[in-house]
Formats: structure tokens, C-alpha cells, sequence
């Protein structure tokens, strides 16, 4: 099977992975287009062996972000890197698995019917050809992609010498944002993310804590939709094709909406984060979306 590929310094290749002082040469993709790895990410990382606490924190924070319009990266691993996948894919979000083997290869094997799910809307990728075998070596290279696709890198439960430590310190080292979730001080499963939150890292209790870290607006991430600076500023119900679609009062998930406007559902996401930022939509239970009276 042959899969698509994104060349460094080619079109497509993720702006922000350009940034890395060793970026991969190239990334095999399985899934959607490569235009997802340019939205706003956000990668949630984390022990393999967590706690049932860790889990359900790694599930609702990503499925929040998600909601938000935010892109979930994470490495397919068990643990808190599943439980992110999951909880963003619940939430009818876009995900990001990043593989430390090639990039036919389901790593761990458990977690192929995941990836299944995690290519219909979102991407597996990775920096190794088909056939590349999973060695240790291979994974803090692949964390070093986790944290170069993202603004910011939130650590759930990571012990002393966590993988999850080596992504923040990649994200550190990028001048990328930081956050860690506190936890139990008993047994040492948190003994990584509390010292990286006594070194300096945000503490997060909600998914707010890390959008506030985010630049505000999609046009700060330079994923600008096509319109012009004029059309969102002059009468936008008649100019954007989402609002125009929504009426006031009703509410609609993804997939309405997308086929409704036309856009699709990789660049909708992102579109409604903005309109929410702004005032004109908001989101209610379920991952829907309602139009607000308030100003754009």
C-alpha cells in the first residue's frame, strides 16, 4: 500500500514542526488531509500504566479541547495517549496519533481498531517508511514530534522518568507552553507532572486552563478561512457561510452544520472555535452548536 507523504519545506508540511531544530524529513500520513497537522493542536500525554483517575482526566479534558475545536495530538500509546484519542473522538473532535514505528504498523497491536477510528476524521502519521519495526530509541524521537505540531503540551500522571517529561521538555525547548495536571502524591505516579508544576508549568484543573494559554482566534494560528479582514467585520451573519446557515434558537452537531454550509469538517471545527471566541455561537450538551444573539 502506498501512503502519502508531506516533504519538509514542501506545501503542507505543519509551519510549527518546520520549527523543531531537527524536524523529520518527511511525514507518512494515514487518514484525512495533511491540512489537519495545521490547525490548532494541543498535545495530551502521559503515563502508559495510569490510574483510573488519569484516564478519566485525560478522556475529559481532550474531549473538551475537542469541543472547543481544537486538535488532539497524542502517541496511540496505552494509558493517558488512548484515553486523550478517545475522549476527542467522542466528543466528534479531530485527533492526531504520532507513531514510533513505520507507519503501517499498529502500535500497540491493541490499539488498531483506535486507529481506525482515529483516521476517519483526523491522521496517523509518522516519520517512518512501512515496514519500520517500534524500538525504545524510536519513541523519544517520535515525542519530539508530539510537541513540535503543538502550542502547548499537557502532562496527565507522569512518573520520575516518564516519556511524557521528554515531550514537555522538547514543548520547553520550543518556547511552547507547558501545563500539567496535579494528582495523587501517594505511590509515584505523579511524581513527574508535580515536578514539573513546582518548576513552573501551569496547573490545569479544566480544559479552560489550557485554552487561555492558546492565542485567541484562529487567525492567530495563521489558519485563516479564505475571507477577508472586511468580511468578518461587516455584517457577518450575510458573509459567513456557517452563521448564515444557523438559525437563532436552534441547535446543530458537525455534521448538520457541515453539510449545511459546505465546509467541511475539518476546517468547520476551527471556524466555530472563532465564532464562539467572538460571541456568535456557543456550544450547548452534546457537542452541538447554537447561534447567540451577540455580535460577532
Amino acid at each position: 500500500m502506498t501512503y502519502p507523504v508531506v516533504a519538509r519545506g514542501a506545501p503542507g508540511y505543519p509551519p510549527l514542526l518546520a520549527e523543531l531544530h531537527d524536524p523529520p524529513a518527511r511525514l507518512y500520513l494515514r487518514g484525512g488531509p495533511a491540512d489537519v497537522l495545521s490547525l490548532p493542536a494541543v498535545a495530551v500525554v502521559g503515563a502508559r500504566s495510569c490510574s483510573a483517575y488519569g484516564s478519566q482526566v485525560a478522556r475529559e479534558l481532550a474531549g473538551d479541547l475537542a469541543a472547543a475545536g481544537v486538535v488532539v495530538v497524542s502517541g496511540l500509546a496505552r494509558g493517558v495517549d488512548g484515553e486523550a484519542h478517545r475522549g476527542a473522538l467522542h466528543a466528534g473532535g479531530i485527533t492526531v496519533a504520532v507513531l514510533g514505528c513505520g507507519i503501517d504498523r499498529d502500535y500497540p497491536r491493541a490499539h488498531a481498531e483506535l486507529a481506525r477510528r482515529i483516521v476517519e476524521t483526523g491522521l496517523v502519521v509518522s516519520e517512518y517508511e512501512p515496514g519500520v519495526e517500534p524500538s525504545p530509541w524510536r519513541f523519544p524521537a517520535r515525542n519530539r514530534i508530539i510537541a513540535g505540531l503543538t502550542r502547548a503540551t499537557v502532562v496527565v500522571e507522569a512518573r520520575a522518568r516518564s516519556g511524557a517529561l521528554i515531550t514537555a521538555d522538547f514543548a520547553l525547548e520550543q518556547g511552547r507552553a507547558v501545563l500539567a495536571v496535579p494528582g495523587n502524591v501517594l505511590g509515584g505516579r505523579n511524581y513527574g507532572a508535580h515536578a514539573l508544576l513546582r518548576d513552573g508549568a501551569k496547573l490545569v484543573e479544566c480544559a479552560d486552563d489550557i485554552l487561555e494559554e492558546l492565542p485567541l482566534g484562529i487567525r492567530d494560528w495563521g489558519l485563516g478561512t479564505g475571507e477577508s479582514k472586511e468580511s468578518k467585520t461587516t455584517n457577518p451573519a450575510s458573509q459567513d457561510p456557517v452563521l448564515r446557515r444557523m438559525t437563532e434558537g436552534e441547535t446543530y452537531d458537525l455534521d448538520e452544520l457541515s453539510e449545511l454550509s459546505g465546509v467541511d469538517r475539518v476546517k468547520l471545527l476551527p471556524r466555530l472555535l472563532e465564532l464562539e471566541l467572538g460571541g456568535a455561537v456557543r456550544r450547548v450538551g452534546g457537542g452541538r452548536f447554537v447561534r447567540f444573539r451577540g455580535p460577532c
